[in-house]
């Protein structure tokens, strides 16, 4: 198998986007990189364990392109595509949650991995935190999956975007607090994970051992 398929797990996406993808990878002068940004956000709003790859695969591609041609071509082509998606994302959600729950992965993904002068791409802060405050409400926190996936980004660049902007994230616990201690309906799985995530930034980011076996011996029990 291609080195380059196996190195960014391409092997998932059709004969077509993988060539399409190698060939950007290999040479982002040769192909049309609005077509590359594409085929990554279709693929990712589709397949929840390549959205794990797309921000490394979307990382590269910017640096090849910089250093190919000094451009950044892709780099807009795949924030216009994003934004499209995330002023879509209600109707996203209606008709399907998982694709919810992908797009949010891929828009944080994308964030942990493309920084300006190492910080954050202050265009993707205020997205971002709007899809962590929508996973917060208090449909979203019935439903085990937007639940996971809240937990999941938290652990992942909550610390970055309390470093932004750290009222909203005062904002956003405030409501996780609340859907934990005063909603119905939430299942035992919720609770846990909600009470998992508000004990780790209570920590400083950080959960000790004794917590972190706590947790890990729940979820498998």
């Amino acid at each position: 198998m291609d080195p380059v398929c196996v190195e960014f797990k391409l092997q998932t996406l059709d004969e077509k986007a993988q060539d399409l993808l190698k060939a950007a990878l290999k040479d982002p002068r040769s192909v049309d990189l609005e077509k590359v940004s594409n085929a990554i956000v279709d693929q990712a709003l589709k397949d929840s364990a390549f959205c794990k790859e797309a921000g490394r695969i979307c990382y590269t591609l910017i640096k090849e392109e910089a250093m190919f041609s000094n451009t950044t071509v892709f780099r807009r082509n795949l924030l216009n595509r994003m934004q499209q998606e995330f002023l879509a994302r209600e109707e996203t959600r209606k008709s399907s949650v998982s694709q919810w729950v992908c797009l949010v992965n891929f828009i944080c993904t994308v964030f942990d991995y493309l920084k300006v002068k190492e910080q954050p791409m202050a265009p993707l802060v205020n997205p971002v935190y709007d899809c962590l405050f929508r996973l917060a409400q208090p449909d979203a926190l019935t439903n085990e999956e937007e639940v996971d996936c809240l937990a999941m980004q938290l652990h992942r660049i909550g610390e970055q975007l309390e470093r932004v902007e750290a009222g909203r994230m005062d904002e956003l616990f405030c409501a996780l607090r609340d859907g934990f201690l005063l909603q119905d309906g939430l299942s035992s799985m919720a609770r846990l994970l909600l009470l998992e995530v508000l004990e780790y930034r209570a920590g400083g980011w950080v959960l000790s051992d004794r917590a972190q076996s706590y947790y890990y011996s729940e979820v498998t029990n």
